[in-house]
């Protein structure tokens, strides 16, 4: 039978293994997906119930299979899918700058290989793009006195190289069925609150991508 304690805290070389495995995007959004869905219902199953949500990139599919936007048979699908595509596609680099977001923009006007991809506060803002392209910017950063950090993606994700992933994606969306939120939760894209316009719309989810 399955040892589910080595399953799921490996050691050694298991340990190695899952963390490898666990770098590829195909696993890792499926399995973050589950990991936030699964914390929320815990506390669900404590009676502490969301008066509204916050979820980053993954972590709005939980928000929105919460809220009864998506059901989680379809969030699992989505989100596996999104894995798949995203992977599939050219490997980046993602730079958190302790920047405002209107600074960064200005030093990333013109360029074609970087992208501003996040917005996590009011100085610190993520770019991304290919690793020539973010290691001349790093130069370009330090040069100025600035100390930027790389995170540990595999992919520039929300840049202009997930583009492609965006089309495939919409369609799938769009064989999904999708509600109006019973719950508000705030939207990676917008930053605001997510209108039942935004949710039902399946191209929505795929600039949510992008």
């Amino acid at each position: 039978g399955l040892d589910l304690k080595a399953a799921l805290f490996p050691e050694g070389a298991a340990r190695e293994g899952a963390d490898a495995r666990l770098t590829s995007t195909s696993l890792a959004q499926p399995a973050l997906f589950c990991v936030e869905y699964a914390l929320a219902q815990l506390w669900i199953s404590w009676g502490v119930r969301p008066e509204s949500m916050l979820g980053h990139s993954v972590g709005e599919f939980v928000c929105a299979c919460l809220a009864g936007v998506m059901d989680l048979p379809d969030a699992l699908s989505l989100v596996t899918l999104r894995g798949r595509l995203m992977e599939a596609l050219p490997r980046g680099v993602m730079l958190a700058v302790p920047l405002p977001e209107a600074e960064l923009v200005a030093r990333l006007e013109g360029r074609t290989d970087l992208w501003l991809c996040g917005v996590n506060a009011p100085e610190m803002c993520v770019a991304g793009g290919t690793e020539e392209a973010v290691a001349a910017f790093e130069r370009e950063l330090a040069a100025s006195g600035i100390a930027a950090t790389r995170l540990h993606t595999s992919h520039a994700f929300h840049s202009g190289l997930m583009e492609a992933a965006v089309a495939p994606f919409v369609e799938a969306a769009s064989a999904v069925a999708l509600s109006a939120p019973s719950s508000p939760y705030v939207s990676t894209l917008t930053g605001d609150w997510i209108t039942a316009g935004q949710a039902t719309d399946p191209p929505f989810w795929g600039r949510q991508i992008r």
